[in-house]
């Protein structure tokens, strides 16, 4: 029985979902459109209800869905009754001409989700697997929604999608009172309500079918195309898949309005979906001016300053360090976390504190991991690992291993179909032996153990530096709790390590002490990074299914060390970090004109991201960085 669909007509407001849809019906060479914005906002309505205005058939891909149910596996009936291997056809193959809809696509499978846009951009899938070689053609219309509080999509994905629309929900209650009695008359008499919108659902498709027929004469001037390409260049895209859709929707555009040629209105139109999705974190370098004359010797003044404050903190600490009889760098003592052996120092009473700064929106760039751990009992929302519990969900099979009792009954079936002609079944249905048996690949969410790694030293102290960076971990810090994360904070001054906070979900405690932290003293960037891997080395040993992260606050600067090269000490501890697989964010807070690009240096060494705080400040991130930390986790 075919399900009765809401009106695509009947839908009140969302029109920029609307044009989207409608530009990909008029060009399929848009490339799809991808759908974010809260529920219950109608994403779904418009995409199902599009079937009836585009002539062609939906095809959802169900969120649980397998590899072989999408790419196609071997033909089970086939190969026990001839005993050959021949391809049983998967989703892409039925989605050829049609509109593939997937919804909530950024939970899908990793796996899944680029199989997916690999054959939706080159228009065939091409399936190399259980013996089987085999193409078919695949060219659809994707189309994917989503709700970015579940979590994002790698920029790599998100590329693939033509265009971008976020959305949000009605605001005026009386469009609210009439969307709910539109939805009550149609859940009341379904073929009625439809009825009553047939007409209005047949002209958007006459007027779509009139635009593909006028699509081929539409022409593409030289100064369109030097617009678009201004345009995505301004934008600061990657590679030039930007300015193609800009084009592609400008003449589906014009092919509705009726214009012969694609114009300039077209063009900003299709630019405002097009290309926000795939700007960069970061504008293009910009030309200096007569203007940063005063801006440097503004920043000259502020580092003699710096210097001069750093000197005067460096000459008390020296007169307290040599009334003291500790000659240890570190000061052992119990923490509340239960690590009794982390090293840290008691609290400095020459001190500096600076009130919380700007916070910021977090996006998605602590999401998923790409570590090739696998957990057992982890808990979590923010990355997708790899487990062999029966909990998580079944994405793919492998061969059998001794220790594994999860059997993939559809794969091991699979696996032996093509022997059971020459087997010997001994009265059974079907002969499985073990060179045949499959087991599960599951997949589950999980939080991290973040520790904050935070410079406290004189030079944090200027500048309201440390205010800034109290309002970035801050933030940081709400994000963790609304991913069930763990954390912890170390901060670092003179030449000790000051565990200010052990392994904790408090964000609460987290804030208070937080706004304690002072600053003076030296800089000792290795004792930080040393007492971080500490911290975690011991936590490990009580929860072995820990995700740990590493975020260091810092502008890369090391005045004291070990040897006499404070800066090499730092990265020979960072790099134990990364050898022990801990990865590790750096926040540079570095805002010196002349830069020694130190943070970046260390990030090199560690294999580790690396952001400005000021990027942060500027939302940057959150248009183009998906996974700083990692991709997504052993599978």
């Amino acid at each position: 029985m075919k399900r009765k669909v809401f009106p695509f007509s009947a839908v009140m407001g969302q029109e920029e979902i609307k044009k989207a849809l409608i530009w990909n019906f008029v060009n399929p060479n848009i490339g799809g459109v991808l759908i974010s914005g809260q529920k219950g906002t109608a994403k779904s309505t418009l995409v199902r209800a599009s079937e009836y205005i585009s002539g062609k058939k939906i095809i959802e891909l169900p969120l649980n869905i397998t590899e072989d149910r999408l790419l196609g596996a071997i033909d089970f009936e086939n190969a026990v009754k001839n005993g050959t291997k021949k391809l049983e056809k998967g989703i892409l193959y039925y989605a050829d001409g049609n509109i593939l809809y997937a919804d909530e696509v950024n939970l899908l499978s990793d796996n899944i989700a680029k199989a997916l846009l690999e054959s939706g951009s080159e228009g065939i899938c091409r399936v190399e697997r259980e013996g089987i070689s085999d193409v078919y053609p695949s060219k659809f219309i994707l189309i994917g929604s989503m709700n970015p509080e579940e979590s994002g999509l790698r920029p790599q994905l998100l590329d693939r999608f033509g265009l971008y629309v976020e959305v949000a929900g009605e605001e005026n209650p009386l469009v609210r009172c009439e969307i709910i009695r539109r939805r009550i008359a149609f859940e009341n008499d379904p073929v009625t309500f439809i009825a009553e919108y047939q007409e209005e659902d047949k002209k958007i498709a006459k007027r779509i079918q009139k635009a593909k027929d006028r699509l081929p004469s539409i022409e593409v001037s030289a100064n369109a195309l030097l617009l678009a390409a201004q345009l995505a260049h301004n934008a600061n895209c990657e590679g030039s898949r930007g300015e193609i859709t800009v084009i592609e929707t400008a003449k589906a555009i014009c092919a509705l309005n009726g214009s012969s040629a694609v114009n300039k209105e077209a063009i900003s139109e299709a630019a405002k979906y097009a290309l926000p999705h795939r700007m960069r974190d970061s504008a293009p370098p910009q030309k200096k001016s007569e203007d940063n004359q005063e801006e440097q010797e503004q920043q000259a003044q502020q580092n003699q300053d710096e210097t001069e404050e750093q000197t005067q903190t460096s000459s008390s600490e020296s007169s307290a360090e040599e009334n003291s009889s500790e000659n240890s760098p570190f000061n052992e003592e119990k923490q509340g976390s239960g690590n009794s052996s982390f090293p840290f120092k008691e609290k400095d009473e020459t001190e500096k504190t600076q009130s919380f700064g700007e916070q910021f929106e977090v996006g998605k760039w602590l999401d998923d991991d790409k570590r090739k751990r696998l957990i057992k009992k982890g808990s979590g929302r923010r990355s997708l690992v790899k487990t062999d519990s029966l909990q998580g969900r079944y994405v793919k099979s492998t061969m059998n291993s001794p220790e594994q009792s999860d059997i993939a009954f559809d794969a091991t079936l699979r696996a032996a179909a093509p022997y059971q002609l020459s087997r010997d079944k001994n009265g059974m249905a079907i002969a499985i032996q073990s060179s045949d048996i499959r087991t599960k690949v599951r997949e589950k969410r999980t939080g991290n153990f973040i520790v904050f790694v935070v410079d406290a030293s004189a030079s944090m102290g200027t500048g309201k530096r440390m205010a800034a960076v109290k309002g970035a971990i801050l933030s940081l810090l709400s994000d963790a709790y609304q991913k069930r994360d763990k954390v912890a904070m170390i901060t670092f001054r003179r030449d000790k390590a000051d565990l200010v906070l052990g392994m904790t979900r408090s964000v609460d405690l987290a804030a208070k002490k937080l706004e304690t932290i002072s600053t003076g003293g030296k800089t000792p960037l290795y004792a930080g990074l040393e007492a971080a891997h500490n911290l975690i080395k011991a936590s490990m040993r009580r929860e072995k299914d820990l995700l740990p992260v590493v975020v260091l606050v810092s502008d890369g600067r090391a005045t004291c060390g070990r040897s006499k090269d404070p800066f090499a000490d730092a990265v020979r501890e960072g790099c134990s970090l990364t050898a022990d697989h801990i990865k590790t964010v750096i926040i540079d807070v570095e805002q010196d004109f002349i830069k020694l690009r130190l943070a970046e240096k260390l990030a090199k060494k560690m294999d580790a991201k690396v952001y400005k705080i000021s990027e942060l400040h500027a939302g940057a991130i959150l248009s183009a960085v998906n996974m700083a930390i990692c991709e997504k986790t052993g599978l």
